[in-house]
């Protein structure tokens, strides 16, 4: 890129790494002249969509020459009633990153800082270093606390807003680390918060959740007009490739963040699959059960190779191997095995693994039998 374009850019932007993604399965074996490669490296559900969410995409695709419904009544209505809000409460967006860009967009400028943990979700300091504004990145709990090592902080989450502060991010589960904060300890994060201060909470692995540690969503928004609620479709519902994701909060905030939302950015196959998967309750109790079943067998394993590991309520594990990762990571590739380095997150010692299926998750540990030692 010229020099003289890079001057020209905002000053934000001009020193944002952009993220990185999971390699594809393409990718790999296009490079090392592989087949039968599996990829665990960005927390997709392995088990598919819905049988209902495909026959919704058949009855509707011949229909993409048309703009999608730009308000996406259907699928807002429908997740009103999930949720137990008005729709006027509803933002959609192009994945839960789009709603979270939004909410740079919409509450943060070069004069505000935005709060978020240490380890937490890469797309935090991306959208917020954008739009100009600063971060104050509260310190994790360190790798030896006792429950949750590396986990969010909730004292220094809260002692790191300011008068300058007008957005907390909180991710629970966090990504890449898997930790989480209990509801009750949520409740009193979000009492302690200023009013005038947007607290977005992340639910993006909501589902994967003990039910005794989800948060009381109802009650939540109903005490606090200054929260923001994101959920995906990408996870437990196996929608990634579509990118459809949802913010719950105020209709006054929705109103806000419906203002800088592009008019199209859910796509029409989006919204019917989203439509039909949100109302397939069987298929979301098969893919928790297989993610609660293979985290108990890799526990067990990386027990068995004496590889510690972060705890996690998530679709995923972050392995430590207490020296740089990559070497292990590059090995797995040779063996078509992906997984996702962390030295971006300034973690180098650790590799996040998503849960596959039982086939999947063998095959890992049969790869890293060969490469950890």
């Amino acid at each position: 890129m010229s020099k003289s374009f890079r001057q020209l850019a905002a000053p934000g932007v001009q020193q944002l790494q952009p993220y990185l993604p999971g390699k594809p399965v393409e990718e790999l074996e296009r490079e090392l002249g592989i087949s039968d490669s599996i990829k665990l490296a960005s927390n997709e559900n392995p088990l598919g969509p819905s049988p209902g969410a495909l026959q919704a995409i058949e009855q509707c695709y011949k229909a993409i020459n048309y703009y999608p419904d730009g308000s996406a009544f259907k699928l807002s209505q429908r997740l009103a009633e999930h949720y137990g809000v008005d729709p006027a409460c509803l933002t959609l967006g192009n994945g839960s990153n789009d709603v979270l860009e939004l909410v740079a967009r919409a509450f943060l400028t070069s004069d505000h800082t935005a709060v978020y943990s240490q380890y937490a979700f890469a797309v935090y300091p991306i959208v917020v270093q954008a739009i100009g504004a600063r971060a104050n990145v509260a310190p994790a709990f360190s790798h030896t606390h006792e429950t949750m090592p590396l986990g969010h902080d909730p004292e220094a989450l809260i002692d790191s807003i300011d008068e300058s502060t007008r957005v907390v991010f909180i991710a629970n589960p966090n990504n890449p680390t898997g930790t989480w904060i209990g509801a009750d300890t949520v409740k009193a994060m979000l009492d302690r918060v200023p009013p005038d201060v947007i607290v977005v909470l992340d639910l993006a692995y909501l589902e994967y959740m003990d039910e005794d540690l989800k948060p009381d969503i109802d009650d939540l928004l109903a005490k606090h007009s200054n929260l923001i609620i994101t959920g995906t479709f990408s996870k437990v519902y196996a929608l990634a490739g579509l990118r459809i994701g949802y913010g719950l909060s105020s209709a006054d905030i929705a109103d806000l963040l419906n203002r800088v939302r592009q008019p199209f950015n859910t796509n029409l196959i989006a919204q019917a699959a989203a439509l039909a998967a949100l109302d397939d309750d069987a298929h979301i109790q098969r893919s928790v059960a297989m993610n609660k079943a293979g985290k108990v067998y890799l526990q067990q394993q990386f027990d068995r190779l004496g590889l510690s590991y972060l705890p996690s309520m998530g679709n995923f594990l972050t392995v430590c191997f207490e020296r740089d990762a990559m070497s292990i990571y590059q090995a797995l590739l040779h063996q078509g095995v992906i997984v996702r380095p962390l030295a971006n997150y300034q973690m180098p010692d650790y590799l996040r693994m998503t849960i596959g299926t039982r086939e999947q998750n063998e095959r890992l540990i049969d790869a890293l039998t060969g490469v950890s030692a």
